[in-house]
């Protein structure tokens, strides 16, 4: 059977981001692993136009459709905004529609409080786009986690979760790719 192709979707693009830092760790936990391929999917790579301010034909639209449409499953890396989701995070999901359906996504999430709220709200939106979301959801805060908010320095414990998740998000791509 083909493996599987998982995107880590990096939610943040502005100055000084973590993201980054989270991306990597979690694709090189996951490459050990040896059950899918994964990639890193930097949304500040695209630079999406604001639903609704192009024509819905900009290359960069185009190419975040075809990415979309090459992936199985998703791990989002959720920074903590005001209590939700990152502007730009929404507007890639509201940027494609059935490039998401039938598919799985796990949610890491950093913020104060582990960017639980953020991957609450992020939770709601994929539903809507019918993407099944898992349960296992590793939160990394902000203050035990990153050094000067900054320096990313996850605790020895998030792997359990982590690989937990991946398991999770390996099986629910897997079973939905056969709805496709």
């Amino acid at each position: 059977m083909e493996k599987l192709n998982i995107g880590i979707i990096l939610g943040s693009t502005r100055q000084g981001r973590v993201s980054p830092q989270v991306g990597n760790w979690l694709k090189d936990i996951a490459d050990k692993r040896g059950d899918a391929n994964y990639e890193i999917v930097d949304l500040a790579d695209f630079k999406l136009s604001f639903l609704g301010e192009g024509t819905g034909e900009e290359p960069a639209l185009t190419a975040w459709t075809d990415k979309l449409s090459s992936l199985d499953g998703f791990v989002f890396v959720a920074a903590e905004y005001n209590h939700s989701i990152t502007g730009v995070l929404k507007n890639a999901l509201d940027s494609a529609r059935d490039q998401w359906h039938n598919k799985a996504a796990g949610i890491v999430s950093y913020g104060s409080t582990g960017g639980a709220r953020a991957a609450e709200h992020l939770r709601g939106i994929l539903g809507e786009l019918e993407v099944a979301d898992v349960r296992v959801h590793p939160t990394l805060s902000l203050f035990t986690d990153f050094e000067n908010f900054s320096t990313f320095k996850p605790a020895e414990l998030h792997l359990t979760n982590v690989n937990l998740m991946l398991d999770q998000v390996v099986a629910w791509s897997g079973a939905l790719k056969t709805l496709r």
